[in-house]
C-alpha cells in the first residue's frame, strides 16, 4: 500500500515552497518515486529526481520497515503546478526497461496550484502622534476572508472583512514601536504583507553605572531594541577622540558584539586608568545612536573600611568607659 499524507490539493504563491510526503508499506520494503505530471494538454508524467529544477527539488527517503519519502520544492513558480504522484513498487523488475513488473505500481497524487504572488503597497504614516500602517493588494488575487496585523508571534489586531485594503493604528513615536509588521490576508493561499517601521538606533546602557573592584574584570554592556539592527558597535573612553576607538583584543579591553548587544570587558581593573564614562555607538542603515556607562573602580580594601570604622567606634567607646570608670569617685561605703 502507499499513500500521501499531505492534503490532496495545495495552493501556493510564486517564490513560496511546497512539501509533500508518501509513506508506503510492504514486504519486502517497497521504493518510492516521485511523478509530474503538468498542466499542458499534451505534458506527460516525468519522474523527479533529488536535485531537478534547477536544485529548487530537494526529495529524503529512509527505508526502515517501512518507505518514506518527502519532496520539497522551493521558490515556486507557475510551471510547478500540476499532479504529483508517488509511486510504490517492491517488484524486483520495477525498473527494467523491457519487462513488465508483475506488482504494478501503487500510486499516490496530490495537485499542486501555484498562483501569481499579487503586490501589496505596504505604508507608515505619521500623523498626530500616531503611526498609521496600510496594505494594498492590487489586482488579480484570490477571494480575502478577513485580515490581521501582527507583530513577531503577537496578533494584533483581525477581522472578517473582504477588502484589498486594510491598516492599523499605533499610539506613540517611531521611535517607540520601531520593527517589522505583518498584514496577513486570509484566505486560500494566505498572503502575507510587510510593514517595516525603521529608526536610527536607539541604544540603551544595560546600567547606567557599573561598579568593580581592583583587579577584577569590568563588563559594561549596551543594547539596541529598535528596528533596524546594529550593523557595527564601537566603544570609546571619554576624553579619548571617537576617531580613536577602543581596540577589540588591545591591551586589556575585550569586546563582544552580536547583533543589537554590545559587551565591553576590561581585564584586571586599575583605579587610575579605568575609572570614568565609557560610551557605546551604533550604527545602522537609518542612522547611529549611542548611550553612557560610568565605570567606578573601588580599591580592594573598600570592603574592609565599614568593618574598621566600626572597631574603631568600639575602641573609642570602650575606652571613654574605661576614662570615666577610673575619674569617677569611689561611692561611699554603707553603714
Amino acid at each position: 500500500a502507499g499513500f500521501i499524507k499531505s492534503p490532496l490539493s495545495q495552493k501556493r504563491l510564486t517564490q513560496d515552497s511546497v512539501e509533500l510526503y508518501c509513506e508506503a508499506i510492504g514486504n519486502p520494503i517497497p521504493e518510492i518515486q516521485w511523478w509530474f505530471e503538468g498542466n499542458e494538454p499534451n505534458e506527460t508524467y516525468a519522474q523527479l529526481w533529488d536535485g531537478a529544477r534547477q536544485d529548487r527539488v530537494k526529495i529524503n527517503a529512509t527505508y526502515n520497515l517501512h518507505s518514506t519519502s518527502t519532496i520539497y520544492i522551493a521558490n515556486l513558480t507557475s510551471d510547478d503546478s500540476g499532479m504529483y504522484e508517488c509511486r510504490a513498487s517492491n517488484d524486483p523488475d520495477r525498473n527494467h526497461l523491457s519487462k513488465s513488473p508483475k506488482v504494478k505500481w501503487i500510486r499516490s497524487q496530490a495537485n499542486v496550484f501555484v498562483i501569481e504572488r499579487p503586490d501589496i503597497k505596504a505604508h507608515v504614516t505619521g500623523v498626530s502622534g500616531k503611526l498609521i500602517l496600510t496594505c494594498n493588494m492590487t489586482a488579480p488575487y484570490p477571494a480575502i476572508e478577513g485580515h490581521e496585523w501582527m507583530h513577531g508571534d503577537k496578533i494584533l489586531q483581525t477581522d472578517t472583512e473582504s477588502s484589498s485594503f486594510t491598516s492599523y493604528t499605533i499610539e506613540g513615536k517611531m521611535e517607540e514601536h520601531s520593527g517589522v509588521y505583518e498584514c496577513v490576508y486570509k484566505g486560500s493561499p494566505v498572503i502575507k504583507g510587510q510593514v517595516n517601521i525603521s529608526v536610527s538606533p536607539q541604544v540603551m546602557a544595560y546600567k547606567k553605572s557599573e561598579h568593580g573592584n581592583e583587579g577584577d574584570t569590568g563588563v559594561l554592556t549596551c543594547k539596541n531594541p529598535s528596528f533596524p539592527p546594529v550593523g557595527s558597535w564601537v566603544w570609546y573612553k571619554n576624553g579619548q577622540e571617537v576617531s580613536a576607538p577602543i581596540i577589540n583584543g588591545s591591551g586589556r579591553y575585550i569586546i563582544k558584539s552580536s547583533g543589537n548587544k554590545t559587551e565591553l570587558r576590561i581585564l584586571k581593573l586599575n583605579i587610575e586608568e579605568d575609572t570614568g564614562d565609557y560610551h557605546c555607538n551604533a550604527t545602522n542603515s537609518y542612522g547611529f545612536g549611542g548611550a553612557t556607562v560610568n565605570l567606578r573602580v573601588r580599591s580592594r580594601l573598600a570592603a574592609l573600611w565599614p568593618f574598621l570604622g566600626i572597631v574603631a567606634e568600639v575602641l573609642v567607646l570602650v575606652t571613654i568607659i574605661f576614662i570615666y570608670e577610673k575619674r569617677r569617685k569611689p561611692d561611699e561605703v554603707l553603714d
